[in-house]
This record gives structure tokens, sequence and C-alpha cells, in this order.
């Protein structure tokens, strides 16, 4: 019996399954895209949920109760830990777009690139002759015209549009695959997805997915 191909989706609140508008409520597990992902993928593969509120990539977030965001420091245990790994899906950025971290979309496309694209696909297995495939997510565009995203992600709106790109290309120049999530729905606070945005995410990684490891 073949074992099953192992997925991991490494990313932030939405990843999570946060509830938007809500003060840190989760989605039940089969609203989430990643457990829709794994119904429709059925007993061959297993998707491997590395979901965090408020992950960056590496930014450090100086609230006390917001101690690990940093992305980078726990990718490499992550990926030892569920190790073999046949695909990895990174879906982040968005945080790194609030405006106290005051950063480009430029500067959060090189940190993604070389904290995670270059990690990712230059990390053998442990224990097969293998290097996970990796599909990078530009994430959805910020609403800055809801009161949470006017108040913590000022001018945050331009630059997640610019980032699709950048992580377009991105993608192209590591030959890695990548998904447009940028017109996927969010809700009232502007950021997290909705119940509808949830199942949009995962029919579009579930298509990709089959062009990857079918």
């Amino acid at each position: 019996m073949n074992e099953p191909k192992r997925i991991l989706c490494y990313g932030d609140s939405n990843t999570w399954g946060f509830i938007p508008g809500t003060q840190f409520h989760r989605y039940e597990p089969k609203e989430r895209w990643t457990t829709i992902l794994q119904k429709s993928l059925g007993n061959n593969f297993e998707v491997i949920v590395e979901g965090l509120n408020g992950r960056t990539i590496t930014s450090e977030d100086p609230r006390p109760n917001m101690i690990g965001r940093n992305g980078s420091t726990y990718l490499v245990p992550c990926l030892d830990s569920h190790d073999p790994l046949d695909l990895v899906i990174v879906m982040l950025g968005t945080t790194e777009l609030k405006e106290m971290f005051h950063n480009t979309p430029e500067h959060v496309g090189e940190t993604l690139e070389k904290y995670f694209v270059k990690v990712i696909l230059n990390k053998k297995s442990q224990f097969r002759d293998t290097i996970p495939k990796l599909c990078i997510i530009s994430p959805p565009i910020v609403n800055e015209k809801t009161e949470f995203a006017s108040q913590l992600f000022k001018g945050a709106a331009e630059k997640s549009r610019k980032l699709n790109m950048i992580y377009k290309n991105i993608a192209e120049r590591n030959k890695c695959h990548f998904i447009d999530a940028k017109n996927i729905d969010v809700g009232t606070d502007g950021i997290h997805l909705t119940k509808k945005g949830h199942k949009e995410l995962a029919e579009i990684i579930l298509k990709e997915i089959k062009s990857i490891l079918l």
C-alpha cells in the first residue's frame, strides 16, 4: 500500500481559520479551506495544518501576547517535524503589511524568497532522497475600507496588490508553483476569509495540487 502524499500548509490566521470580525473565534473544522481540501483529496493525501494567528515572514511582533510569530524561525523545525513532505503550501505576507512593521511589498517579497522559498527548495528529506515541491499563494487584497483594517493596515491595500505580482515573479524565478488568491472573498474586517472564501480557496488549491502531485 502506498503512503499518502503529505502536504504542509504553512500560514497565518487565514490558514488557522479566523472568523472575520471576531475576538479570535475559529471556523468549525469542516468550514476551513484545509479541511475542505483534505476531504476533496481523500485518503491518498494527508493535509497538515500549520496556521498561526499573526504569523509573519520575519518581523518580530513586540506585543507580549504575540511571542513566536516570526515564521522563519519555526520553518525548519516544522519541516523536520513533518518530514517527509511532498508539497509545502505557503500563504504568508498579510501580517507583514501592518503599519507598525513599515514594510514595503518589495521587502516582503525579498524576505519570503530568502527565508522560505530558498530554504524549502533546498530542504532534503531526512528519510528519503527527495525535496518537497513548493506552492506560493499570494494573499487576498486587504480591504482598507473596514474599521479593523483601516486602523492596523493603513496603506496595505495597494501593497497587497503589488505582492501578487512580486510573488508570481518569485515563483517563476525559482521554478515553483503559484496561486493567485488576491480576489478571494474577505469578511467584515477586510483581512480574514469568509466561509465562501475558504471554499473558493480550497477549490483553487485542489486544482493546482492535481497538476503538481497527480
